[in-house]
């Protein structure tokens, strides 16, 4: 299959190329490179044996889609665009409305012109909010705190609202977790461009003497060591998840038949303490990693993990990789082995 990935050359976009790729499905990368290398399409080229169709451009530019959808045989969509740092939504809410919300629509109007009907969204499990019970499934009332969990929760409907508009549409939205972790050749991995926002890269930075220390937040909470529980899904897992998904969408996708729109969990289900991240990473490299325990910060929640029962039952996935795979790929693809 022809599978179009927006937001392609990003963290996440990188490994479900190559796991598309792996399967022998031919992938469309659209990236802006606003967080993103132009070089991750030849690593991605190096690992599976052939470099991927490039196109940069904005997902918003509904001229380029239209272009990228008649120049490419397209059966399928994972769009994976967006903005995604928590902080920043909330500094600016208008940059993340308009390049996730407007995105996604200008994607779907693309998708309604080229009569490509399956999709699958990269979500998040911020939609949820603070967790109201443990572990999270896709019936926990939906509550996001912050403007992008909010355009997450904006797109789901919309989506929502055009499989019930149209036939033919087969439609997942993939709720994950916290995504870590690198491809196993140490070619690909997180990678942020400027200040990082997700714990791992942070980890690096502080391994590698560009931060003195690691700030925990909160060693006080009612969990096994005080420190905070979320749930760590390795990227790979969460690009064969992906697999999974539009090899489900696709396949299935009849364009006489009433559309779907479902919502699936991408995480362990398995809760991974801060300070057992820690650990787990001075495993890997070796050496002790320097951390200070800080006060909370406001909107954190002493524990977010998944429950993972529907994506074995639909997808037949379950994520694979443990804590000790996650923190060695990270320590081989920061070069710190």
């Amino acid at each position: 299959m022809n599978i179009l990935l927006t937001g392609g050359c990003g963290y996440i976009g990188s490994h479900t190329a190559v796991a598309l790729a792996s399967k022998g499905h031919e992938v469309i990368l659209l990236d802006d490179f606003s967080n993103s290398e132009r070089s991750v399409a030849d690593r991605i080229g190096q690992i599976v044996g052939r470099r991927p169709v490039v196109i940069e451009g904005d997902v918003r530019d509904l001229a380029l889609l239209t272009q990228v959808f008649s120049t490419h045989s397209i059966d399928g969509v994972i769009h994976l665009a967006g903005l995604k740092a928590v902080a920043e939504s909330v500094a600016n809410p208008v940059q993340y409305y308009s390049a996730n919300t407007n995105g996604a629509l200008s994607l779907v109007r693309a998708m309604q012109a080229a009569n490509v009907r399956s999709l699958v969204f990269s979500s998040s499990a911020t939609v949820y909010g603070t967790p109201q019970y443990l572990p999270l499934d896709e019936q926990h009332p939906l509550s996001p705190e912050n403007p992008y969990g909010k355009t997450k929760w904006h797109i789901e409907h919309i989506l929502a609202d055009v499989a019930a508009s149209e036939h033919g549409w087969s439609i997942l939205n993939l709720r994950y977790f916290n995504p870590v972790g690198a491809h196993e050749s140490a070619l690909i991995g997180e990678k942020p461009l400027g200040i990082p926002n997700n714990v791992m890269p942070v980890i690096v930075d502080v391994a590698k003497g560009r931060r003195a220390q690691l700030q925990v937040y909160g060693a006080d909470y009612a969990t096994r060591d005080g420190s905070a529980v979320r749930d760590y899904i390795h990227v790979m897992d969460l690009a064969q998840g992906h697999v999974a998904a539009v090899e489900k969408v696709t396949l299935n996708r009849e364009a006489t038949t009433p559309s779907s729109c479902d919502f699936i969990n991408l995480g362990t289900g398995r809760g991974t303490t801060v300070l057992e991240l820690i650990a787990a990473f001075e495993k890997a490299w070796g050496k002790k990693l320097p951390y200070q325990i800080s006060h909370r910060r406001p909107g954190d929640v002493a524990e977010c993990y998944a429950a993972t029962d529907k994506a074995l039952r639909v997808l037949h996935f379950k994520a694979a990789r443990d804590m000790g795979v996650i923190c060695e790929s990270m320590v081989r693809f920061a070069g710190l082995a």
